[in-house]
């Protein structure tokens, strides 16, 4: 195990991540708004099904290991170049991109807008379409504040409206890249995106979570769309060992052909 870096934007800020040694096809796993990879991810990527690949695991900018620019807009287009600039400079291609709610849909972005650098996408209770701003635990809570008002108290108020485990990490983000990452994922849609993505793409929700809506749109699309039982919306933290099996099931369908669906 080691931690690598990249420098990622032109003012040089540079992106993280913990690496696991092993072979290709390389395994990408991507945290949500306000957590990271290494604290939601490790049991996965050390799983027995999971293992022996090489997997990177990987924090965005303003979380985790990454370094918190004042000068990035935090946007989920933003947040996909800067993890596409971090993979090509770790030398990744069409690579197993496991991603979770914010994280899955930056790595919607990512595959749009990057396909060579993604083989196969699972992305668990992502966020596909707006929100609608509401005083609660969420991106949509943390939106209701104007960027002076989260620094000046909203950030705090939010660490103790929170889940304990999200504030475990929550505590560790920028608040100004959790509360610019939080306004412009509420206000984006990647339904679409999703659907015209060409790379194989399966889509995990928790029993106790969220299920995405239009279902029926999604497998039309060729989604994969698989509910994990008993698990709420950190389906990784709440259920293991069915994340796993899900995650395991989605990567043996073939991997893309890196081109998007007309």
């Amino acid at each position: 195990m080691s931690i690598r870096q990249a420098v990622v934007t032109p003012s040089g800020a540079r992106l993280r991540w913990v690496e696991l040694p092993g072979t290709d096809p390389v395994r990408v796993y991507v945290h949500g708004l306000g957590a990271m990879a290494s604290a939601y991810y490790a049991r996965v990527a050390a799983d027995p099904s999971l293992a022996g690949h090489r997997s990177l695991l990987i924090d965005m900018l303003g979380f985790g290991l990454s370094d918190r620019p004042a000068d990035f807009d935090y946007s989920l287009k933003s947040h996909a170049d800067a993890l596409a600039e971090a993979l090509r400079v770790a030398g990744v291609a069409r690579a197993d991109v496991v991603a979770h709610s914010m994280g899955g849909a930056v790595a919607i972005v990512l595959a749009e807008r990057h396909p060579e650098l993604v083989g196969r996408l699972v992305v668990a209770e992502p966020n596909l379409d707006p929100t609608v701003a509401v005083r609660k635990p969420g991106s949509s809570g943390i939106a209701t504040y104007s960027e002076a008002d989260f620094l000046d108290g909203g950030f705090a108020e939010t660490l103790d409206r929170v889940d304990p485990d999200w504030a475990v990490t929550m505590r560790l983000a920028d608040p100004l890249a959790l509360h610019r990452s939080a306004v412009r994922l509420a206000a984006a849609t990647v339904r679409e995106t999703l659907n015209g993505l060409a790379a194989p793409r399966t889509l995990l929700y928790g029993e106790r979570g969220e299920a995405p809506g239009r279902e029926e749109e999604l497998t039309e699309a060729g989604v994969r769309v698989r509910e994990i039982p008993g698990a709420g919306h950190n389906v990784m933290l709440d259920q293991p060992e069915a994340f796993v099996r899900a995650v395991a099931e989605a990567l043996t369908q073939p991997p893309g052909t890196g081109e998007s669906c007309s």
